[in-house]
């Protein structure tokens, strides 16, 4: 029997990768090293270092649950009591943030206003243009109650004739058109431009999340890289498209409505700009804290993203293991966590609304008192108090649609400052000027940690000739995987180094280090396209005879052929699907053509069946002759094939051979030979 769950005594059993029970002859061959070792008192046991039995205090205090009875001044007590904690936990959510132990940073709010007008700054004409429109439609819009407190005071006065009111009612209607043409020439410039600098925003974060470490990228929780480049990208793309352009517009419109109420009386002006003192301290107050809130709203919804992604992506442990209450308890919680910090952002949103609402009614009234007393002292008329009202029923839209485009922004600035921490996340590699003078790839003395203290490399030293194939096997958790990183380049070792024709290989840039060695794991990704499209991306001017010989290659030639369209077939979300294998084959496909002289296979055949895997390592072997071949597997016919064999446990290099070699020896490599074949 072949089993693939295999563990060396002593190890704990949480390290173990177990996929197949063995039989009670297998399970007493392998003494002192490899043995198959899976029963239900295993799995067990490992669903139980799972639980966590600690007493763990809530996410969500008692304080923040809101009393169902109580008095009215009890109730709004214990209300700002609630809301203090939940600005209590935005402060120190946002000021964690800043510069976090593990994850993505979040940049300060002073990048954004550099983002922003590096981007406007290559659009002065449009922007300048835009301006000219919106001005031009707000004077507009303040002369139609210009014209009708004229033709009050001259009824008023008695001037009037049929003429002189058929020439305002004309010259209404005139400015009532020009002002529509100018505010459709604006909306439509806002429209283009906001276009225009979505475009670049999104392309401009697309730079940067590729330009993110690899490493860096690993560290990060999915979710929360998830929720940056969807949720805070379309926040971001809302503010740049609509909130930005329409608070200009709502802010240009209010300062000259106000300016016109002043030329038209500043004793009536009195009111609105009492109001408009009035507003600005709810407002100030609000964008002080909203900011801290937003951040902390999007923090929470990268942690649901995260508990949702690792739930799903690890169902069948879930099941297996029988997590399903704490992983629904832990996407409760989050989801707790997340309404708390909603319900801050919801309650400074009221708290300035309040205030606002009271500062719409108070101008209007004021100014019909107002108007009143000057009239009957002879200090304004009748014309100024009608044009004064209509301004003030005129700023009324303005200011709202300011007020409430700056809380849109505000949302907007959160998450593109979120987008713009990504940017801060320094270089993990600094390219040199120093070329490779030869293939050989050697690795000495490699130490790695993923945290400080905690080694799972322990001083490993390989070299690599060209044309040699390297087999690495050892149980999970060994550091298998880590050392094909290191020698991959996707890592620098903490101490040590790797080489390629005497040069490190993490001071190679990155396009001129994938021509050297290339790393294929077992993960792999179909992205939308043709099969062409998606097996030419490391080398696009590669022509078709170049993909099917590929393709060929790892045996996908006969089932791309039978699809549809062949290389021109639609692949990705909403088309074609692969199966595991099949994609698994694409990305084998990409590295034929990709051409490096160094190869690591990381479990690269692990989805496909073991008959399948052997035809198309078999078939990559006699292609991808004179090249340095590092094959990290379970299956342990890749080892048999390989030139040399190295045996990890723990991070070190226990053993060192080629088959015949280890075998005789006798030791871990032979007992998990024997193992296998058992």
């Amino acid at each position: 029997m072949r089993c693939c769950g295999w563990r060396t005594a002593g190890w704990p059993a949480a390290a173990a990768t177990p996929s197949c029970s063995p039989s009670p002859a297998t399970a007493g061959s392998s003494p002192g090293g490899w043995r198959p070792a899976v029963s239900e008192t295993w799995l067990d046991d490992s669903a139980r270092t799972w639980r966590d039995d600690r007493v763990v205090a809530p996410r969500v205090p008692a304080e923040l649950v809101p009393p169902h009875r109580g008095r009215v001044g009890e109730r709004l007590r214990a209300w700002q009591r609630r809301h203090r904690l939940r600005a209590g936990r935005a402060d120190a959510y946002f000021h964690s943030s800043r510069a976090p132990e593990r994850g993505l940073p979040v940049a300060p709010a002073s990048a954004v206003t550099g983002f922003v007008g590096e981007l406007l700054s290559h659009r002065r004409a449009r922007v300048a243009w835009l301006l000219t429109l919106n001005i031009a439609a707000a004077v507009a819009g303040l002369v139609v109650p210009r014209l009708l407190g004229s033709l009050v005071d001259r009824v008023a006065a008695g001037q009037t004739t049929l003429a002189t009111i058929n020439a305002l009612v004309l010259a209404v209607a005139v400015v009532v058109v020009v002002q529509a043409v100018l505010t459709f020439g604006a909306r439509f410039s806002s429209t283009v431009l906001g276009q225009d600098v979505l475009a670049s925003a999104r392309e401009n974060v697309v730079r940067t999340v590729l330009s993110l470490p690899l490493s860096r990228v690993e560290s990060a929780s999915s979710g929360d890289l998830v929720t940056r480049v969807t949720r805070d990208v379309s926040a971001m793309s809302n503010s740049v498209q609509h909130a930005l352009p329409q608070a200009v517009i709502a802010a240009a419109t209010t300062v000259l409505t106000i300016v016109a109420l002043c030329v038209n009386n500043l004793l009536l002006a009195v009111p609105s700009l009492l109001a408009l003192v009035l507003v600005s301290f709810p407002v100030r107050a609000y964008l002080r804290r909203a900011p801290r809130g937003y951040i902390t709203e999007g923090g929470t919804y990268s942690r649901i993203n995260t508990t949702l992604t690792e739930t799903v992506e690890g169902s069948r442990t879930v099941e297996a293991l029988g997590l399903r209450g704490q992983r629904i308890a832990a996407g409760d919680d989050d989801v707790a966590e997340s309404a708390q910090a909603e319900r801050y952002t919801m309650s400074l949103r009221n708290l300035m609304f309040g205030w606002i609402d009271l500062a719409y009614n108070t101008p209007l009234v004021a100014v019909l008192l107002l108007g009143m007393v000057g009239y009957g002292q002879g200090w304004v008329s009748l014309g100024e108090i009608t044009t004064a009202t209509l301004y003030v029923q005129a700023l009324v839209e303005p200011v709202d649609r300011l007020i409430a485009n700056v809380d849109r922004l505000q949302v907007g600035i959160a998450s593109t400052t979120r987008l713009l921490g990504i940017r801060q996340v320094p270089q993990d590699r600094t390219p040199g000027d120093d070329r490779p003078q030869g293939v050989d790839l050697v690795g000495r003395d490699l130490r790695f940690a993923y945290r400080e203290g905690h080694d799972v490399l322990h001083g490993v030293s390989l070299t690599l000739q060209p044309g040699e194939r390297l087999a690495v096997v050892g149980p999970s958790g060994s550091g298998k995987s880590t050392l094909g990183r290191l020698l991959a380049g996707i890592n620098g070792p903490r101490t040590g180094s790797v080489t390629v024709g005497g040069v490190e290989l993490t001071t190679l840039p990155l396009d001129l280090l994938r021509t050297e060695v290339a790393l294929v794991t077992q993960e792999h990704h179909v992205f939308v396209g043709t099969v062409r499209d998606n097996i030419v991306l490391a080398r696009e001017d590669s022509p078709d005879e170049v993909v099917v010989r590929a393709l060929q290659a790892v045996d996908a030639w006969d089932w791309v052929q039978r699809l549809d369209a062949g290389l021109d077939t639609m692949l990705g979300s909403g088309h074609t699907s692969l199966t595991p294998a099949q994609a698994q084959q694409v990305a084998l496909a990409r590295l034929v053509v990709a051409d490096p002289h160094t190869l690591v296979l990381d479990e690269a055949t692990s989805l496909i069946d073991p008959h399948t895997a052997r035809d198309v390592e078999g078939s990559m072997a006699g292609l991808l002759a004179n090249r340095a071949v590092v094959a990290i597997a379970h299956r342990l016919h890749t080892a048999h094939d390989a030139d040399r064999i190295a045996v990890v446990i723990d991070g070190r290099v226990v053993e060192l051979g080629s088959h015949d070699e280890l075998v005789a020896r006798d030791g871990e490599y032979a007992a998990l030979w024997r193992a296998w074949t058992s």
